[in-house]
Order: C-alpha cells, then structure tokens, then sequence
C-alpha cells in the first residue's frame, strides 16, 4: 500500500510556488519539499490542516491511496 502526495499537482492547480505556501503555512522549504517529492513517512494533522487551508483544497485532493497488490 502506498499513500501518494499530491502537493505539487495542488501547487500546479493553484498557480502557487512552494515558496509561498511555505510563507503562508509557515513551514520550511525542505518540509515542504519533502512533501512533494513523497519522502515523509508521516504528516501531522495540524500541517495537514495549514497545507489545506493555504491551497483551500480537502486532504483529499493532496493524498492518495493506492494499492500495491495487484493481485486482488
């Protein structure tokens, strides 16, 4: 199983350059940067949150399940 972030799909939409959620949000460009290319093994839920409210998008629209199995 695999949750897929979706930051830089949401940035792309909302014409936004990391920098400047990192302003908005206030978390720094490596974390945000780490978001984006996948690398986090967690996110609080308050980032979560910020993230959300400075794209004002769902959590949905960022994170994405996808099954690993293909086997069923």
């Amino acid at each position: 199983m695999s949750v897929i972030i979706n930051l830089d799909v949401m940035l792309a939409k909302r014409k936004m350059r990391l920098t400047t959620l990192s302003e908005k949000v206030g978390i720094t460009m490596s974390n945000l940067s780490i978001l984006k290319q996948g690398k986090a093994k967690a996110i609080k839920l308050s980032t979560l949150n910020a993230i959300c409210k400075a794209l004002d998008c769902q959590p949905g629209d960022i994170l994405e399940y996808k099954d690993d199995d293909k086997s069923g």
